[in-house]
């Protein structure tokens, strides 16, 4: 994958933002984390959703979120036709991902399954949103004025909930997005997700993802 980094004094300000957001531990040889340990208790929750972590960041690390992201834009393409709106929305979950310690290339196979990038999504259910969140995590972890179609709101409520469901599993994957789905004890919804992890936002599958779109 050969992707350049270009010169800083290059980078406008909405990029700048975006850098200054990403992880510290981000670097080519060494991939974010799939979970942090959160308290399992619900009242926990809420702080982490309106926490807010700014690092500097190194120029290597910078170079690697410049990888990031350039790797993830042409695979969202089959899904976001517009440029500007898919590099915020690319930039956004990584913060987010970021934030909750989840990998963000899972929270972008959670959305495909969940509602296909599509912001504005409700199911028969009542679930809302680019991961799909039910109403009544409103009352759990935020405020009455937080809109659920908005993907910045949206993000931070769906990672802060697949973090906190990855700890009380004790980093079980399979369980923890089964819990997120409302189908514990059963695989279809984490099989459904990690195909789209595997066919798609995978960092190794890079010629397959970008070949498909």
């Amino acid at each position: 994958m050969a992707l350049l980094l270009p010169a800083m004094t290059a980078l406008g300000q909405g990029d700048r933002d975006f850098l200054a957001a990403l992880p510290a531990s981000l670097s080519p040889d060494r991939p974010a984390p799939v979970v942090r340990a959160l308290p399992p208790e619900p009242a926990s929750l809420r702080d982490t959703l309106d926490a807010v972590r700014d690092a500097p960041l190194p120029p290597a690390e910078i170079w690697a979120a410049r990888q990031w992201l350039n790797a993830m834009e042409p695979r969202l393409a089959r899904y976001v036709s517009e440029a500007p709106r898919r590099r915020a929305l690319l930039g956004r979950i990584h913060q987010e991902a970021r934030l909750a310690g989840l990998a963000p290339e899972l929270v972008l196979a959670v959305i495909q399954v969940e509602s296909a990038f599509q912001a504005e999504a409700v199911s028969s259910a009542g679930a809302v949103g680019l991961m799909q969140i039910m109403p009544f995590w409103v009352r759990e972890l935020g405020l009455p004025a937080d809109d659920l179609k908005d993907p910045h709101r949206n993000l931070r409520y769906g990672c802060t909930i697949l973090a906190h469901y990855l700890a009380v599993e004790r980093g079980d994957l399979t369980r923890a997005l089964a819990r997120y789905n409302g189908s514990l004890g059963k695989t279809w919804y984490p099989e459904r997700v990690m195909r789209a992890l595997a066919s798609r936002w995978s960092l190794q599958e890079t010629g397959r993802a970008t070949a498909g779109r």
